[in-house]
């Protein structure tokens, strides 16, 4: 493992010393008055008095230790040589099935609807004929058990290289599962989960086929929702029958014109097109890099709206807990303060973190023993580690009063259906250690 810029020590032997975000540590008077503060201070301290540290969220100064395994150089140049290989030959192909000289097994449009909307982009299409189509039988595999910690695949051959697929009727038993999101194991077809997903279904069926405004409103999913506000250590919490739709349905109702949303390069694209549906106004910030997400925020209050120079309505903070690509964590002591010294509203996606992260498993937030009254819009899914489906959203009194009648997926979507609630239910319990067990 090797160290990122945000954690390596100071050249000069000060263990206590990080360099943030890729810059020198003498650029930062907040690092500098930090480093004459505690300049004979080692490592190990500063990550005790980082996760002790008090619930007020002004930890703007303090130092954020992480580390990434970083790629080998020959890896690295091996793999950009065989894209750049098969980029090649695969524009070589495109120009021989052009001419008929090859044939294109992929679908295509019809040739009187060439002048549509494409429905995919040109490289999209063009990826998955010539580089994807390749190692497409590594992926995909039909899987026939629960994603536990080991499942069962169906075997399957492919005669034309990955176009077409044929099953032989074997099965591969005992593969170790490397990338469900059954992070807890909640997702088995035995076990407690199981018994009172089924039980439920006898009491109150499998769906609701109505809105919670209309006559979908069960007594479980209030009793969930009350449960979950007390798991988050919050007022009031809210929940979604789909996890993405939590997201891009949910965002358009906080924030409109007028409104400046400021969103991490990295964020998942249920934030992205919940943005853009809201109309506001994006602006991108460097993955984690607070020097450059304080430097939007000053912007935007010496500035204001373009043209006219107003204030901003609201200026909307969005970042997520654990970044599943990077597997990096926010920076969430450090967003928390930006976030009050200029008085902006913070919205945390929760969806990786939520359950795996944290003494008690409260997400982000509890691992590192913040307020969770510190961020205004917490988010969360529950198909990673509930072993569930759906999302939430918590926070305020006032605010999930405010969704309760202004959001899209609430308003227009169905209920959650009953035994997903009772899964969620059961779960969030056995975390919590309500039912005499407890989640190491």
């Amino acid at each position: 493992m090797t160290e990122s810029p945000a954690s390596k020590p100071a050249s000069n032997g000060e263990g206590c010393l990080h360099a943030r975000n890729g810059l020198k540590p003498e650029r930062n008077g907040f690092l500098k008055s930090l480093q004459q503060q505690s300049r004979h201070r080692d490592r190990n301290r500063d990550e005790e008095e980082l996760h002790a540290a008090p619930h007020h969220g002004d930890l703007y100064n303090r130092p954020f230790l992480e580390s990434f395994e970083e790629t080998p150089m020959l890896v690295a140049v091996l793999t950009y040589m065989g894209y750049g290989i098969l980029t090649v030959f695969g524009y070589l192909r495109d120009f021989l099935r052009h001419w008929k000289i090859e044939r294109c097994h992929i679908a295509r449009e019809k040739e009187e609807q060439k002048d549509f909307v494409p429905l995919y982009q040109d490289f999209e299409n063009f990826y998955t004929r010539n580089l994807y189509m390749r190692i497409r039988d590594n992926w995909n595999r039909p899987v026939c058990s629960v994603p536990g910690a080991k499942m069962d695949l169906v075997d399957r051959v492919s005669h034309d290289y990955n176009w077409t697929f044929e099953y032989t009727g074997r099965t591969v038993k005992a593969v170790i599962n490397l990338g469900s999101y059954n992070y807890l194991g909640f997702a088995e077809n035995t076990g407690r989960c199981a018994d009172a997903a089924a039980e439920v279904s006898m009491a109150y069926g499998v769906g609701v086929a109505s809105t919670r405004q209309e006559i979908g409103n069960l007594d479980i999913h209030e009793e969930m929702e009350d449960l979950l506000a007390r798991f988050l250590g919050v007022e009031s919490a809210m929940a979604f029958g789909m996890g993405f739709a939590t997201n891009s349905m949910n965002i358009p109702a906080l924030t409109g014109k007028g409104c400046l949303i400021l969103s991490d390069e990295l964020n998942h694209a249920s934030l992205v097109l919940g943005a853009r549906l809201s109309g506001s106004t994006i602006r991108v910030f460097k993955h984690n890099n607070m020097q450059s997400l304080e430097k939007l925020l000053r912007e935007a209050i010496v500035h204001g709206q373009p043209r006219t120079h107003r204030p901003w309505k609201k200026i909307l903070i969005m970042v997520e807990g654990i970044y599943s690509m990077e597997g990096s964590i926010v920076r969430l002591p450090e967003v928390i303060a930006l976030k009050r010294r200029y008085r902006a509203y913070l919205y945390l996606d929760e969806a990786h973190s939520i359950g795996a992260l944290g003494p008690r498993g409260r997400g982000v937030v509890d691992h590192f023993g913040l307020d969770p009254r510190d961020v205004d819009v917490m988010m969360g899914t529950f198909t990673k580690s509930f072993g569930a489906a759906g999302g939430y959203i918590a926070g305020k009194r006032e605010l999930i009063d405010y969704l309760r009648c202004h959001s899209h997926s609430a308003v227009y979507a169905t209920s959650m259906s009953p035994p997903v609630v009772e899964q969620i239910i059961t779960s969030m319990k056995c975390i919590m250690g309500e039912d005499g067990t407890t989640i190491g």
